[in-house]
């Protein structure tokens, strides 16, 4: 009897673009999970990735050398008030979801976010007041799972596949909020706790 490899997490690189765009394609087009109408090129979402490395984790998991998933933080605002503030977003294989890759993702992002003093995660997560072929409510209950709550909610203000959808806001926090406050780390600082400590 085999066992099945353990998924290992690591940083994304520019070369994982074509990997990811197959996760990413049929989200955009066959869901509104995300409301992007067209599908990237491998150089634009290479750029994606260059550009969120730069201050913030971008995650693979995989096993064998195949790509499960990914998951990413992004500024949640470009003021330096909300530095202390990401927005995450996560995609995982579609033949891979409820397997726990979502949640070891997650859970290896946060861990990452803590160390960079990160304190404020915030998911912006497309709502359907009726579930429908395109969409359902399975995102916000992966995040509630996680420790998220619903802060706020947005209505018809997604219009794709000729269909309006709601967006919501939640949120978890992760740290101590204090009146004198470290700097944000970038990634490349904390980047080790992928291979010790995580």
């Amino acid at each position: 009897m085999t066992h099945p490899s353990p998924i290992t997490i690591r940083a994304a690189v520019p070369d994982d673009s074509g990997a990811l765009l197959s996760i990413y394609r049929p989200y955009v087009e066959r869901t509104a999970i995300t409301f992007e109408y067209e599908v990237p090129s491998e150089e634009e979402f290479a750029r994606r990735i260059r550009h969120t490395l730069k201050r913030y984790p971008y995650l693979i998991a995989e096993t064998d050398g195949q790509i499960l998933g990914y998951a990413y933080a992004g500024p949640f605002h470009e003021r330096p008030a909300y530095d202390w503030a990401v927005e995450t977003s996560i995609y995982v294989d579609m033949d891979r979801r409820r397997t726990g890759v979502g949640k070891q993702l997650y859970c290896a992002l946060e861990r990452i976010l803590t160390a960079q003093n990160i304190l404020n995660l915030n998911a912006c997560i497309a709502w359907p007041e009726t579930e429908d072929e395109y969409l359902t409510r399975n995102s916000a209950d992966f995040h509630l799972h996680l420790g998220y709550r619903l802060v706020g909610e947005f209505h018809q203000c997604g219009y794709k596949f000729g269909r309006w959808y709601n967006m919501i806001w939640m949120e978890k926090l992760v740290g101590n909020h204090q009146t004198d406050m470290p700097s944000i780390r970038p990634f490349c600082e904390v980047k080790d706790l992928l291979t010790h400590g995580l």
